[in-house]
């Protein structure tokens, strides 16, 4: 009897960890933050997997990657260098937005919703700072 309840929470440990695994936000972190687009197929079918062992695990990875854009496809590849981006950061590491949004439109042709409160915003590093030439300010 004690063989087969390991046995049978092992099956259930392991269906429960290829769920957590099967999620877009862990496969495609750079994906987070995506307002819309085409769904990747492959990040659907992960999580429709785990729909298939349990249903509340399942409907849980569509909901994270649905509220964190990481189910989307990229649409296409832009960048700006940061040379560029220098201009829109003030001299006291501040960003001004307006600045910054004009100019990825520039650089891209792509408006950005940079006031959009679904937007994922990361605090930067002092080394990132430091690569700018910035000293950080408290």
């Amino acid at each position: 009897m004690r063989i087969r309840t390991r046995v049978i929470g092992g099956v259930v440990a392991a269906a429960l960890f290829t769920q957590l695994t099967a999620c877009g936000t862990l496969f495609y972190p750079d994906r987070r933050g995506q307002i819309d687009g085409r769904i990747d197929p492959a990040v659907a079918a992960l999580n429709a997997i785990g729909l298939l062992f349990y249903l509340i695990p399942g409907l849980i990875a569509f909901g994270i990657d649905f509220a964190t854009g990481a189910i989307y496809l990229p649409d296409e590849e832009y960048s700006v260098a940061p040379e560029r981006l220098r201009e829109a950061i003030g001299a006291d590491g501040t960003i001004d937005h307006a600045r910054l949004k004009a100019i990825i439109e520039a650089e891209t042709g792509r408006s950005l919703p940079l006031d959009d409160p679904r937007l994922v915003r990361q605090g930067g590093s002092v080394e990132q700072l430091a690569a700018y030439g910035l000293r950080p300010a408290a």
